[in-house]
């Protein structure tokens, strides 16, 4: 491959794996921080008290922006939280579903997204022609 060519691959995967991690992780974000104010009253003081429901979406989201600036730190932290989300919801309990599964896959896929990106880019400055 052209040093051209990695970095364009890594162009990519680091603009997919942005976007789609922003877009899943602040509408999973969002959902976890309201579903269950109802349980609470609702309206400002159910979020309130239903936000620590949230903080690992927002811990996410607060590594993609790490990722956004200095990839390989973020893309291992990422996909590291992914793995520890994976078993944590998926394989502790007694339940077991579909859509927790293939998010915390997406975590994981995208944060290696970020990992490869950096080794691309790596590669391509390195390369001889």
């Amino acid at each position: 491959m052209s040093k051209e060519s990695y970095r364009l691959l890594a162009k990519y995967m680091r603009v997919t794996a942005r976007y789609v991690l922003l877009v899943a992780l602040g509408l999973v974000f969002i959902f976890a921080l309201l579903s269950g104010s109802g349980d609470y009253g609702g309206g400002l003081k159910g979020i309130l008290y239903n936000s620590p429901n949230a903080l690992p979406w927002l811990v996410l989201l607060i590594l993609l922006f790490v990722a956004w600036k200095w990839e390989l730190i973020g893309g291992i932290l990422i996909t590291l939280v992914g793995l520890v989300a994976l078993y944590f919801f998926n394989f502790t309990g007694p339940n077991f579903f579909w859509f927790t599964f293939f998010l915390c896959l997406g975590i994981i896929l995208f944060g290696s997204f970020f990992i490869v990106s950096w080794y691309l880019d790596r590669n391509a400055n390195n390369h001889a022609e």
